[in-house]
Formats: C-alpha cells, structure tokens, sequence
C-alpha cells in the first residue's frame, strides 16, 4: 500500500479502523481457541465488517463520520432481536441514568413547543424553576442570556439542565405583562417521585399513584401507605393505580409486592440461555398489610414491572385487578459495560410471576416472513390457576378480574389539546381568578364554560370526524370505479348534512372537554397533585374500584373465582410496540420517554 495515502487518512478515520481490527483480532483468537462454528461466523463477519468499513472510509468520495456509522449499523443489528435491546453511548448516559434512578440536574419543570416559542407547562411544586418564580404558560426568551426562539426543545432543555448548584438565567415573556420577566434559577439534583400522589378519595378509600419504578419505588409505596393508615384509622380499602405504568427495576417490583404479601413469598422468577443468571425473587420484607381490601388498577400501558405487580396481586389473590389488559412485556433487560464508556442493554431472560405464567404477548424470536413480529398464537397459550384455584392465562398481559373500556375522546376535544387551547385558556383563567376552590370540589360554571366557547371566537382549532374521512375515502373510490357523477348531488347534499359543526360540538361533548379544562386550570394553582384529585370525578376505573371495595360480598366472589362480570367490554385494538427498554424489566413507551427529555 502507498505509504504517503496512509499519511493522509485523517487520525480519527486509522484509530477507529484499528479498533475494529483489534476487536476483530480478539474475537477470531478467541474463536479458534473454542474451536465453535458459531464463533468462527462471529469472527469471518467481524472482519467483513471491519474490511468493508475501512475501504467506505478510506475511498468514499465525501467525508464521512466513524461514530455515526458505527451507531447505524450497531442499531441496525439490534433492531433485529427486539426493542428493548438497545445500544447505549456515552453521550446519551445521562438519559439512561435518568431513566433508572429518576434524578437529574436541572430545575425541576416540564416544558412544551409551540410555534416558535418553548413554554414551561408544568413546574414542579417545591422545585427550583416554582421557587424562582416561573409559572405554567411562561414563554421562554432567552437562556443565559441567549436566544432561544426558534431552537427545538431538546436543544433548550440541554441549556436548561446542569450541574447541581449552578445558576441559570431564564428570561420569559408572561400573559399580562408587558415587559418581559427574569428569573435567576438554582439548579438542583431534581428527584422524580414514582409515587406523584397518595391520599383518600373518601373517608374510607386510600388511593396510590405510581407513575414509576427507579429507585426507592417500594419504599415510597410502602411509606405512602403506612401514612393512609396512621392518618386515616378508618380506612378500609386501598387502590394502587397503575394505569400507564411503562415499568422500571425488577427489584422494585419486588418491594412494591412485598408492601401487600408475606415475607417469603415467591414474587417472580427469571430464565434465559444463561441458566446459571436463572434466578426466583423472593419477598424480603417484613409487609406493611397483607390484610387490607386492595384493588389494583392497569391499562395497556402498563408494562413490565407494572405487570410483575399485577400480576402478583392476581395469582396470589391477594387484590382485585381493574382495567383494561396490560402491554405484555415480561422480558427483562440486563445492562452490560462496553468499550469508551458505552452500555448495551441487553434481553436476558423471561419472567414468570408466581402461577408460572410468562405474560409477553409479542414473539419477537420468530417473526413473520415480513420482519413483523406476531402475537403469541393461541395454540400456545397455557392455562394457569391462581392461589385460590382462579384461572389465568399466559401470552398476552394481565387480564383484568374487571374490565373497563377504553375511554374515547371526540375529534374536537383532540383538537384543542394539539393546538394547546385548553392549556392556554388555562393560562388566562389564572390571570383573571387569583384563587379557586380546592382541587377535588372545584368546578366550571355553566356560565365559565359559555366564558371559555366565547374565547375560542376566531381561534383555529378545526378537524376532520371519521364520519367525514370515510365520506372522502367513499369519494375517491367512486371516482375511481367512474360511479361518482351519477352519485354527485346525492354525495355532496350528504355531505352537507354531516358536515361538523364546530360550536354545537363545543356543547355536545361539554362533558369531556370540561374534565380537561377543569384539570389544566386546577394545576395551575395546586400542581400535579391537584391535577390528580381533580380527576377523580371522572374516573371510571377508580368510581369502579370504590364501588367494589365498599361490595364486600363481590370483592370476595371475585378473588374465588365466583364473580362473573355482566357485559364486560370487548378487546378493542392492538398495544403500540413503539418501545424502549431499560434495566431489569424497564419498558418505557414513546410518551414517556417524550416526557423524560422535556424534564428539566
């Protein structure tokens, strides 16, 4: 080879390209001294893979860059196996710590776009940007003194967040105020509660909300419900609420079971092709109560480690579960160090909650001849019997003891959140109310809503109703088969007469509209908890759970097995497997990992 060629390949070019020889080099040293047919594959791949990297960078007629394709073609191979297989690089190490342990540096608020401007929409009650000042609806300006208009929020989130005890200053334009506002800001070490929320829906019905499992999940359950019991001798039932739980650490799993079952106790075990990592989980603990009338609630948003929960509490008859099916994640993901301080998360195992039962509902390891991954037939799934002799079922989720149908929103109502007129509404209540009611009995006046259809003049929020896709779709196919002039006049006086119409469909799903309105404007003066107790009234899950918690006689039918639900909803669609994993069981769905880099 020409010497002087060499010379003049760029450095970061030769050093990437020796590690891959070197780690190619490892690897066929290793695969001769096994002397495996599958390591003699790994090793001849490796080195096409090396060789073919070395020409692109050597001859491609552009600039290229190493780290960039390396990633590619490292999340290419991984996208093979499953979503919870991830490679993770050392610049993204901070998120993924996040994702486990909840903490970061910042100051302590969620933040939205729209249009051109970043918003807070939600600071978080005793955190610095709350502290400093910074309210919901706040249009940020400048950070630090530079200007964020027109950047993208992860890039003005970056700005945001920082080492612990440094300052940052955030200049903000706000509703009713001319000039714009500064504010200096104390970073903090930001810790995101996996439990937002506990207190009494009555005076006999303790509620718990987890949104989470990183660290010290169980702890605080069981801290939150030794609180309802000291502060509340009366109480007679507890709910755990579930709902849209993506998962998190298989030990916290563990120690939320063991807040509600006996010490001892098998809570789920692990297998995988490393037999000697094949472990059961036990309960440690000594438990808070495993007397009390427990309902659990899910959704198809709850995941993994929400379904180890759930699922423990059914087959052990320990609670009654409410909801909807869960996701069907019951595989548990290991976490291994690379090279340069990178990680792999890495699927190492299923789990099997204590009838026995493995609840993943995708078959990732055959997949179809599309590349698409199918649910696990039905001739496979198996029959399991809970500690009271119930049957359960494998292969697709926790099934719930009750069901509960999906709540569905009108197109109108969507359309207000998307063009985010009820969190700006939210915003001018404020300004024009300096204090309301407290979160669980405050409510909009029929004259506060006819306030809030009033503003809506003039602002763009329009949409198209199914009714009028499928008119369009019924359009094009007509046209397409030469039907449609013969049918033209009759079509459009159709379409006349179903078209929308905006302001009666302000009155029509006034219901569901307020229930959004009422808990943006409520956490604007009580936050995230009072968000949540506002919600209270309109929850079918949790109306459900009280009713049966107080229903002794079906509580106890159902946990033998005798209860037979009355016209229960139908499985209505299939999960979104648009997912990423995290350590020991974490699944984490899109939205939420949306409103991970959103934190700050």
């Amino acid at each position: 080879m020409n010497m002087d060629f060499v010379k003049r390949i760029p450095k970061k070019v030769k050093v990437a390209v020796f590690a891959l020889f070197v780690g190619a080099g490892s690897m066929s040293l290793l695969a001769f001294d096994k002397g495996d047919d599958n390591y003699f594959e790994i090793s001849k791949n490796l080195d096409i893979f090396a060789t073919l990297y070395r020409e692109v960078n050597m001859y491609y007629v552009d600039e290229t860059d190493p780290g960039d394709m390396v990633k590619t073609a490292i999340d290419a191979m991984l996208e093979k196996l499953d979503p919870y297989t991830n490679y993770i690089p050392e610049s993204d190490i901070e998120d993924h710590r996040f994702m486990t342990t909840g903490q970061y540096g910042g100051i302590g608020a969620l933040v939205r776009q729209k249009g051109d401007y970043i918003y807070i929409s939600e600071p978080y009650e005793d955190k610095p940007a709350q502290k400093a000042g910074l309210l919901a609806g706040d249009a940020l300006l400048e950070v630090d003194g530079k200007s964020v208009k027109g950047k993208q929020t992860a890039d003005v989130v970056k700005m945001l967040k920082g080492v612990p005890n440094t300052k940052v200053s955030i200049k903000v334009k706000r509703e009713g105020n001319s000039d714009p506002l500064t504010f200096s800001v104390m970073r903090e070490e930001i810790k995101i509660n996996n439990v937002p929320y506990f207190g009494m829906i009555d005076d006999k019905i303790g509620y718990i909300k987890l949104t989470g499992f990183t660290e010290d999940a169980g702890k605080e359950v069981k801290d939150a419900l030794v609180s309802l019991k000291a502060t509340n001798p009366g109480i007679e039932g507890v709910i755990l609420d579930l709902r849209d739980n993506p998962g998190g650490l298989l030990r916290e799993a563990i120690n939320i079971s063991n807040v509600f079952v006996n010490k001892g106790q098998d809570i789920v075990s692990t297998k995988g092709k490393v037999k000697e990592w094949d472990k059961t989980y036990k309960a440690l603990n000594t438990p808070v109560d495993t007397d009390i009338p427990l309902v659990v609630l899910v959704s198809r948003g709850s995941a993994s480690a929400s379904e180890i929960v759930s699922g423990t509490i059914q087959d052990l008859d320990r609670g009654v579960v409410i909801g909807q099916r869960s996701y069907g994640k019951g595989l548990v993901q290991t976490t291994r160090p690379l090279s340069y301080n990178a990680q792999v998360k890495i699927t190492t195992s299923k789990y099997y909650i204590p009838s026995g039962r493995c609840i993943q509902a995708l078959d990732y390891t055959h997949r179809n001849d599309d590349g698409s991954v199918g649910k696990v037939p039905d001739s496979l799934i198996t029959a399991f019997k809970t500690k009271n002799g119930r049957i359960v079922y494998d292969g697709g989720g926790v099934n719930p003891d009750f069901k509960t149908p999906i709540k569905k929103y009108s197109q109108i109502l969507q359309s207000l959140v998307i063009k985010s007129l009820i969190f700006d509404y939210a915003t001018q209540y404020k300004l024009g109310h300096p204090s309301i009611p407290l979160a669980k009995t405050f409510r909009l006046s029929d004259a506060d809503y006819d306030e809030f259809v009033k503003w809506l003049d003039g602002k763009e929020y329009d949409y198209t109703t199914k009714s009028e896709e499928l008119l369009d779709k019924l359009k094009t196919t007509a046209e397409g088969e030469k039907y449609f002039d013969g049918v033209s006049k009759e079509f459009q006086a159709l379409k006349d007469r179903m078209m929308h119409d905006k302001k009666s469909d302000l009155y029509k799903f006034k219901g569901e509209i307020k229930e959004f309105l009422e808990g943006e404007i409520v956490s604007r003066y009580y936050y995230q908890k009072g968000k949540i107790e506002a919600s209270f009234k309109y929850d079918t899950e949790i109306t459900e759970g009280v009713k049966i918690l107080y229903d002794k006689p079906t509580y106890n039918s159902i946990l033998t097995g005798k209860y037979k639900q009355p016209n229960p909803p139908k499985e209505d669609g299939d999960k979104d497997d648009e997912s990423v994993g995290d350590d020991d069981g974490i699944a984490t769905p899109k939205q939420k990992k949306k409103d991970m880099k959103n934190n700050n």
